[in-house]
């Protein structure tokens, strides 16, 4: 999984670039370069949001560079890691919880998020404060607690109804679908939506219904194909 930080403060700024707070003006380049490269919308694992905010976070930390200084403050006062950023995950993610590895203020920190995490909820780790957003995903969606699929399957399904292993964004889902549902297009599977956590309730999953392409195999029967292929040869 992939998230991503952002904001525009200079914690956040630094934990973007994987820069640390004293950082010079060479480090700082090549940092952007490299983060630059990876995100450029040119390339296959591109990101045209994460490049504009590689570009944002560069230009922020040259207009505020490293002051060193030689003498200490007369009183020391406890100060905050870092500020308060925000943390994209995918729905994926979401549901089934997962571990992301980030870099803030110079220090690498692994961040073990629980399944069923909404957006706007908050997860401190070693003094940073982390706020989640969902990231956008074709064919799935998140309305509350509730989860909102696209499932592509047989299109006798959407004439007689029956059981399917629709192929959703998410992998398979099973699925009872009657003729009434299969008529409109729309299922909803009571509890299987984002799993309780905290103060939140179980969500339902509404799996919108559309006809697979004729001749498509679903993921898992072509794994299978390629699995019985191997064996044989």
């Amino acid at each position: 999984m992939t998230a991503r930080v952002s904001a525009l403060t200079l914690s956040a700024a630094r934990a973007l670039l994987g820069v640390a707070p004293d950082a010079d003006e060479r480090e700082l380049r090549k940092a952007y370069r490299e983060a630059a490269k990876r995100a450029h919308p040119d390339r296959p694992t591109g990101d045209a949001a994460l490049f504009r905010d590689v570009l944002a976070a560069y230009r922020l930390l040259q207009d505020h560079p490293f002051q060193p200084t030689s003498f200490p403050p007369a009183v020391a006062s406890a100060v905050p890691i870092a500020d308060r950023v925000f943390l994209e995950i995918d729905i994926a993610t979401a549901v089934a919880g997962g571990a992301e590895d980030l870099a803030i203020d110079g220090r690498r920190l692994r961040l073990k998020l629980p399944a069923g995490l909404r957006e706007g909820d908050k997860v401190r780790v070693e003094g940073v404060m982390f706020e989640v957003r969902l990231r956008a995903q074709d064919g799935a969606l998140v309305r509350g607690d509730d989860l909102w699929l696209t499932g592509k399957v047989d299109p006798r399904v959407l004439s007689e109804g029956g059981r399917v292993d629709a192929d959703t964004p998410l992998g398979p889902r099973p699925a009872w679908i009657s003729t009434k549902a299969a008529a409109r297009g729309l299922v909803r599977l009571p509890g299987q939506g984002l799993p309780a956590r905290a103060a939140h309730r179980a969500g339902d999953l509404f799996l919108r219904l559309e006809a697979a392409e004729a001749g498509a195999e679903s993921p898992a029967r072509s794994l299978l194909k390629r699995f019985a292929a191997a064996w044989a040869a």
